[in-house]
């Protein structure tokens, strides 16, 4: 086997994965090689929102200042919709400010400027180009091909995405089920600053996230979401693959149904269209997480490896990508120390993951998908929380009812049973 390379690591991918995980073994004084097939850095990313970046710390001493961040995130909303009304729970906390906690990013912003810290820090970074294959010697993975080119390495890193046919090739994963996967829908509309502020009630820097369930999709499992940017929003719809195609519905006329709903089509009055995109995304993170990700000379992180997280109330996969390329980093790290990069040494990437945020996390959200595939999540819930208030709040001029009595009538006329509410909160709590 030939140990002749030209580059000690490449990394295929440029999304915050690939980047930092570039950017960290750069700082170690690796040679990278950094493969986005991209032409322009984020330009294929749809996942732009909420970033729960406090890794990025490690990274970038003062992330939050100065990387192109939006907004800081201390008010978050979670919203059950109907066809004609929505409950809300609005949670502010000043807590969340400081130290950050979490902020908003355009990913064609944020992206651009991860690989130019990259490029600072000595990566390679070669945009526009398509890897075609591994290169594989016996066991080993030595490189990867992209057209007619062959370019070798000690360590190859895929960071290539929730349809990674690296993972594939190498043979760790297999073409993923249907209600594994979900299609996002996204729209960024652009409102001025002072109009964006005084609708969402944010000042500053603040900024506020809201997770949908129920008529957003029109009862299709999954979610809508809304976050704040500096002067615009991002707004849009995910929703599982296989439920979306038993509901025969069109992806996008879902997003474009959310958009009109009677709660929702006031925030955007009056809003310039500035992106809209489709993209495949991790539905069940936990359960494509648990295949092994590494072969000798190779290593799967962020989307590519699974690590997404879905559990309702938060959506995560920036955090967890960026946590998976520190560990990929690590490991990498410790392989050049003793230039081994066997299966062996490569399989210390699973321990530093399990031992970290990433792994214990996917752990402790494992039991999550499957309890969001309950139907009650996306059509009956909403629905009886929203008679409960209307029996609160409804002065019709007859004599008010005891707030268990407009309890019980309103689970009567839901259609629902006491022991599938049971049955789902006992769920729910051991899920999340």
């Amino acid at each position: 086997m030939s140990e002749e390379v030209d580059f000690d690591v490449i990394v295929i991918g440029g999304g915050v994965a690939g980047a930092v995980c570039a950017y960290t073994l750069a700082e170690q004084g690796r040679e990278v090689l950094l493969i986005e097939r991209a032409a322009e850095p984020g330009s294929k990313n749809l996942s732009g929102g909420v970033f729960y970046c406090r890794v990025m710390e490690k990274v970038f001493p003062n992330f939050v200042d100065v990387a192109p961040v939006e907004r800081r995130i201390t008010r978050n909303c979670v919203s059950l919709i109907n066809a004609s009304s929505f409950v809300n729970i609005d949670y502010w906390d000043q807590r969340l400010s400081e130290p950050v906690n979490a902020v908003t990013v355009l990913r064609a912003k944020l992206d651009a400027w991860l690989l130019e810290q990259c490029e600072e820090a000595g990566v390679t970074v070669m945009p526009g180009v398509k890897v075609d294959s591994l290169i594989v010697e016996g066991e080993k993975i030595v490189g990867v091909r992209a057209g007619e080119d062959e370019l070798r390495s000690h360590v190859v890193v895929a960071a290539d995405g929730v349809n990674s046919f690296i993972a594939q090739q190498a043979g760790i994963r297999a073409k993923e089920p249907m209600k594994h996967l979900a299609v996002g829908v996204k729209s960024v509309i652009g409102l001025p600053r002072k109009v964006l502020e005084d609708r969402f009630n944010v000042r500053g820097k603040e900024g506020v996230a809201y997770a949908m369930v129920g008529d957003c999709t029109q009862g299709v499992a999954g979610g809508g979401f809304l976050y704040t940017n500096e002067e615009s929003i991002s707004i849009g719809v995910v929703m599982r693959l296989d439920d979306l195609e038993k509901s025969g519905l069109s992806s996008s006329d879902v997003h474009d149904h959310m958009l009109r709903h009677p709660a929702i089509a006031p925030l955007l009055e009056d809003g310039t269209l500035l992106e809209y995109g489709c993209h495949l995304t991790i539905e069940d993170g936990p359960a494509m997480a648990s295949h092994d990700l590494t072969r000798p000379g190779l290593i799967i992180i962020g989307d590519a490896a699974g690590f997404t997280l879905n559990t309702g109330l938060t959506i995560r996969g920036m955090d967890l990508a960026a946590g998976s390329a520190l560990a990929a980093a690590e490991t990498i790290r410790k392989a050049f120390q003793t230039m081994d990069f066997s299966q062996e040494a490569m399989d210390a990437y699973r321990g530093l993951l399990d031992s970290g945020f990433v792994g214990k996390d996917m752990a402790t959200y494992a039991k999550t998908p499957a309890f969001l595939e309950r139907p009650r999540m996306y059509k009956d819930y909403g629905k009886l929380a929203a008679e409960v208030f209307y029996g609160i709040f409804n002065h019709d001029l007859k004599p008010r009812r005891h707030m268990r009595k407009v309890g019980i009538d309103a689970l009567k006329a839901s259609g629902l049973k006491l022991t599938q509410i049971m049955g789902d909160v006992l769920a729910g709590i051991r899920a999340l």
